[in-house]
């Protein structure tokens, strides 16, 4: 469960956001749309504890029955995906989706073990050894999320992660997200400007 308790945001020049409060439930998206400006990026860095220091804030953030937001972000264990995939040029794929594993999940033999669990289950099968730069656009999307989810974050935070994405790759990235946040069983916010991107039956706050 993520609850979010009176957070409010502002800066030297004026107030983003004013008193916010949700509650999130395991394998529920929570959609935050509104114009440029409005603060809905700047509220996400403040949930995974990267708020820049210009910005003064109230408010509290819980997580599982325990609050978050007096810890780095280190211990917080959210993710976060961003418009791009911001994958590691110099890593092929499965040493790209390792690096997210946690320490818990030792041996190497037991780690690759789990990448390759992965990439089949998202029905990306031999994809451990490839380039990303030989990945489509869909391709590299799908690694991200699977990067974000070996992690095994308590909560998920999409930070427009279907903008660049075409008309017809974007509804299927779409489907891959939420049966992979249905699976995992976190709770979701996120962060969007396309109505189509929010899924049926979330959420909505509109700032």
């Amino acid at each position: 469960m993520l609850k979010v308790q009176d957070c409010s945001i502002s800066n030297a020049s004026h107030s983003l956001i004013n008193k916010l409060n949700f509650t999130v439930s395991p394998g529920e998206v929570l959609t935050l749309m509104g114009p440029s400006g409005a603060g809905k990026s700047t509220f996400l860095s403040w949930m995974i504890g990267a708020l820049s220091p210009e910005f003064s804030v109230k408010g509290e953030l819980w997580l599982n029955h325990q609050r978050r937001d007096n810890l780095p972000t280190e211990r917080r264990n959210i993710g976060i995906l961003f418009q791009d995939a911001l994958l590691f040029a110099h890593l092929n794929v499965g040493q790209n989706l390792a690096m997210a594993l946690p320490a818990s999940v030792k041996g190497r033999e037991q780690r690759q073990h789990c990448v390759e669990q992965a990439l089949e289950n998202a029905h990306l099968a031999h994809f451990s050894r490839r380039d990303p730069a030989t990945l489509s656009g869909g391709e590299r999307a799908r690694i991200s999320v699977l990067r974000a989810l070996l992690a095994k974050p308590e909560a998920l935070l999409l930070d427009e992660p279907f903008s660049r994405l075409d008309q017809t790759l974007r509804e299927q990235f779409r489907q891959f997200v939420w049966q992979q946040v249905q699976q995992q069983a976190i709770p979701v916010v996120l962060v969007t400007h396309d109505p189509q991107d929010i899924p049926a039956a979330g959420q909505i706050i509109n700032l």
